[in-house]
């Protein structure tokens, strides 16, 4: 309850308010299981931009407005481009500063053309990529979309 009072919106691996279930969940990469929840009563789809605070929303641009009218995903390119964002921010002295100049920008960019370009194919290509970035995370194909080469 109230955990961006404790701390930043972003949330880093060594953020004190993760709890030991919660560490061992985001290691194996088993916290959006929870999610799934959502997606089975609607209020989420398996494939769409990654649900985001109303701090950062509330930046969108005009453009960027286009991401909230589609229904948040578990997973999307962002979520395969950056896969270890908390790995990213543990450590830097103002998460949120972290987040914005070297996460935001591109998770924005990518969550656009998932919005732009959005079909049944793509989904289950996420869906694929997601998938191969748990169990093969070194993966050629994987390797190319954090190196924003397959999708650019």
């Amino acid at each position: 309850m109230d955990a961006e009072k404790l701390g930043a919106s972003s949330t880093s691996d060594d953020d004190a308010r993760i709890t030991r279930i919660g560490k061992f969940l985001r290691k194996h990469k088993l916290d959006e299981l929870p999610q799934l929840i959502n997606v089975l009563i609607g209020d989420m789809s398996l494939v769409g931009p990654r649900p985001e605070v109303k701090y950062y929303t509330d930046m969108y641009t005009e453009e960027e407005k286009a991401i909230l009218s589609v229904r948040p995903g578990i997973t999307d390119w962002a979520s395969i481009w950056n896969a270890h964002e908390g790995v990213f921010l543990a450590g830097a002295e103002d998460p949120d500063k972290a987040y914005k100049e070297f996460i935001r920008p591109t998770k924005l960019k990518l969550q656009l053309k998932y919005v732009r370009e959005r079909s049944f194919f793509i989904d289950i290509n996420i869906l694929f990529l997601t998938i191969l970035a748990i169990i093969k995370p070194e993966s050629r194909a994987v390797q190319d979309i954090r190196n924003k080469k397959s999708i650019a």
